[in-house]
This record gives C-alpha cells, structure tokens and sequence, in this order.
C-alpha cells in the first residue's frame, strides 16, 4: 500500500553546489566536488581530501542575510542546515508559517563541534560557544529561521539520520499530527569526526572509488539535504514530481561500525520499503546505493542487493563519489538526488569505478544514463551500529 506523502519540494547544499541545480548541473558533468582540504584546521590537511564547502561561516551567514555581529550563535552546521531548508521552501512555493501545522526533523551527527573545536583553539577556553554544542542546536536555529513553531525533533542515527528523519517525518503526517514536514539532514566537516574516521583506517587520501576492487575507503564530506512532506490534502496546488512510496528501517546490531557480512540488515531495509510499497524487486529502475567505498561496506551492501534482486539487478551507484560521505546529511542529500533521477529521468554514473569485485559480480553504473523512463528509486542510507533505512520513491501518476 501506498504510504500517501508526496514530495512538495527540496533543497540541497555540498560540495558539487550550493543549491538542486547547481547540484544537478555538477551531476550531469560529472564533476566531482573531493579535494584537498583548504578552509577545516586539521593536521591532515595536506594527507586527505573531501567533499568541504569553499565557502566560510562568515560567507555563510552573507548568503543568509545574518549579521557579522551573531557569528558566535551558529555553527557550520546551523548555517549549512538554513541554507538547504530555506531553498527547500522556496522550491515549493510555500510560506512556512503560512498557518499550515509544519514539522522540522532535522538529523545531524556533529552538531556544533566546529565550535566546541574553536573553544581550545590557541590554548585558551571560550565557553561562549558551549551552547551551540548540542545536536538540538541546529534544529532550533532552522526552526526559528524558518519560522517553524509547531513541532521540531532532532534525529542521531549516524549514517541512516537523515533517511530516518525523513521516515519519521511521514509517520507524522500519516498519523494526523501534523499536515506538512521538512525532513532531512544536515552534518559539517570537523576535526573530531575526521580524525576518528581516520583512526579507524578507513579513509581514502586518493579519490573514493565505491565498489571498485581496488577501493580502500571513503572520503568524508558536509552539506544538507531537505524534503518538504506533504499529504494529499496539504498544498494541493503544489507541482509534484513524486511521492514516497515506502520506507523501512533495521537493525541487526552486528558491530558497532562494521556491517554484517551477508548484509541482514541492509536487505531487510530494502525489503521492507518495497512491502510497504507493494512492489517488486523487478520494478525497481535504479538504487542510489549507500557505496561508501570501504571493503566491507559494498561487500555487505552488495551481498544484500544479490540477495534481494538475484541476476536482475538494477541499475544502481554512489553520489558519495561526488559529494563524500557526508554522515548524518548523506541521507537526505542523497533523496534530493533520487528525487532528481525521478524528476530529470536520469541514472547518475558511480565516478572511480573501474574493475568489479570479483567475489560479488556487480558492477556500478559507470555512465550518465539519461532520458531514462524511471518509475521507482531506492535511497539505501546504512548506519553504524547496523541501522539500516531505505526510502523508495515513486514517479507522479503510476
């Protein structure tokens, strides 16, 4: 069965651009927004690349029309998270305190750590900026931006957030709480969450290459991604380019970062969104992949997909290869993007990937597949801890 919400609008902000087309224009060229680190203060600097915005907080808060003088109360996160849910709105044509009862869920995983990072910068305390630490911070800070008083939550699922802000956000308006949700995730680049990849081995310093035999890991990225939820009744007049049409989250609590090897978890995430659907594996065009690049991510990812889908696997890829890992935001910028391959009709290509893994025997789209005739698309976002959601989209009118 159909759950009923549609998609009223989205907005977005990575590395590849600072809004859906920019995004899209970077998709459709291929170009890859990982490189060097410039603007984080790191002692990786000169090792490691990712997905970082070349844009400042100072810049940041110019794009939002905040004064210079309230540099202190919003973090990299914040002003990121502002940034994507404000376009989110625009797109749609909608007033958030229009009277409509609006819901915020906004996940994150690093909250204000860029500015608990700066509070020892130089050896010296600050503790003014202690209050912008909390994950709830950044969620408060979109809602009073935006207006939105009626209800705000925020998720902290590691890499499944923002799929699962976006799963809870329709169960509020499936159960009559509310008529309308932004929903999505936001995370920026920090010293913490650098180093602790780095610690656990697992980051690429060349370009990530999702499953490619010889890929050795990820690269981390930041930005945000946003979905504006709506039912049936809410925004009629709103243009709609389709719908979510099934969720499903899991967990087997294999490990506390690695994912299963056989990848229960991840198949019972995918299998569960197409049930709630009503659909079939077959009728699946094309699965944006979670494809972090690490061995044992697309291994067990790719054991779940053989295992749901047999030989007739769709067509499917990883825009972490554009972006990076973008943790607690990758969920929802990646449903951004698969709203986009519905709406352009178009399969984006997995950039890096050149030899299959022997052992699995599926290879990545490699090419930019346009004109495509796309019915249905499966966002899989895989978390730590084995917390596994999938979000299946659905084209308008089917």
């Amino acid at each position: 069965m159909d759950t009923g919400i549609r998609i009223l609008g989205m907005g977005v902000v990575s590395s590849i651009g600072l809004n859906v087309e920019e995004s899209l224009a970077s998709l459709r060229s291929r170009r890859c927004g990982i490189s060097p680190v410039e603007l984080l203060q790191t002692a990786h600097r000169s090792r490691l690349k990712a997905g970082e915005i070349k844009l400042s907080n100072m810049q940041l808060m110019d794009l939002l029309g905040i004064p210079e003088k309230e540099y202190r109360e919003y973090t990299r996160t914040s002003l990121l998270g502002m940034l994507a849910a404000r376009e989110a709105f625009e797109s749609a044509g909608i007033d958030p305190a229009d009277g409509i009862s609006t819901a915020l869920v906004s996940a994150t995983t690093v909250g204000g750590m860029d500015k608990s990072e700066q509070m020892y910068q130089g050896g010296q305390e600050d503790y003014s900026y202690v209050g912008t630490h909390p994950c709830g911070d950044s969620t408060d800070k979109i809602a009073a931006f935006l207006g939105i008083g009626h209800y705000r939550s925020t998720l902290s699922t590691a890499c499944s957030s923002g799929a699962n802000a976006i799963i809870h956000g329709a169960r509020l308006i499936r159960n009559g709480f509310c008529e309308r949700v932004i929903a999505g995730g936001v995370d920026a680049l920090s010293a913490f969450t650098l180093n602790g990849f780095n610690s656990l081995m697992i980051l690429d310093p060349d370009l990530c290459r999702p499953f490619d035999r010889s890929r050795k890991g990820l690269n981390l990225g930041e930005g945000a991604g946003y979905l504006i939820l709506g039912s049936a009744y809410s925004s009629p007049d709103t243009e709609v380019c389709c719908g979510l049409s099934g969720y499903a989250n899991s967990n087997d609590a294999f490990h506390q970062t690695a994912s299963s090897p056989d990848g229960e978890a991840a198949y019972q995430a995918m299998k569960g969104a197409l049930g709630m659907a009503g659909i079939l594996p077959a009728e699946i065009d094309y699965i944006n992949v979670h494809g972090t690049g690490t061995e044992n991510n697309d291994a067990s990812e790719g054991a779940a997909m053989k295992r749901l889908f047999g030989d007739e696997l769709p067509a499917f890829s990883s825009t972490k290869s554009f972006t990076g890992h973008t943790l607690g935001a990758a969920a929802g910028i990646e449903a951004v993007f698969s709203v986009l391959a519905l709406r352009e009709g178009l399969i984006f290509p997995s950039l890096g990937f050149n030899e299959p893994v022997e052992e699995l025997g599926i290879c990545p789209e490699v090419r930019l597949l346009e004109d495509q005739p796309l019915r249905y698309v499966l966002s899989n976002s895989f978390g730590f801890g084995g917390n596994n959601s999938s979000l299946l989209f659905k084209k308008s009118g089917i």
